[in-house]
């Protein structure tokens, strides 16, 4: 199983990122799928979730209604479009895959992640 998440950089305060996530070795149509993001010295924080249906999403407080998480299951893809972005977005992000689709906010029901994209926000 491998989840390739692409799309970080540097961006100023108040501007856009997609993140994208290609996923291979599983069938990603039948899996949850998560964001998450870690910030130096700070734990793994919960940002969006989906369900592998895409029926249902979960957000954080803190990016509810700036981003939106979204899933094309014919490209084995997992989106995230980050707009108005704050300093305090500045992470590096990881995307996640959960087989047993208990659709949650907890990174410890995740099963597989990938290896993280970093976000930097500047002011």
């Amino acid at each position: 199983v491998q989840l390739q998440a692409s799309g970080g950089g540097l961006v100023q305060a108040g501007g856009s990122l997609r993140l994208s996530c290609v996923a291979s070795g599983l069938t990603f149509s039948s899996y949850d799928m998560g964001w998450f993001r870690q910030a130096p010295g700070k734990e793994r924080d919960f940002v969006a979730a989906i369900r592998w249906t895409g029926s249902g999403i979960l957000y954080a407080d803190s990016v509810k209604d700036r981003f939106t998480i979204s899933r094309d299951n014919s490209k084995n893809t997992l989106y995230l479009q980050m707009n108005n972005l704050k300093l305090e977005d500045t992470a590096v992000y990881y995307c996640a895959a959960d087989f047993r689709r208990l659709y949650s906010r907890e990174y410890q029901t995740y099963d597989y992640w990938g290896q993280g994209t970093q976000v930097t926000v500047s002011s």
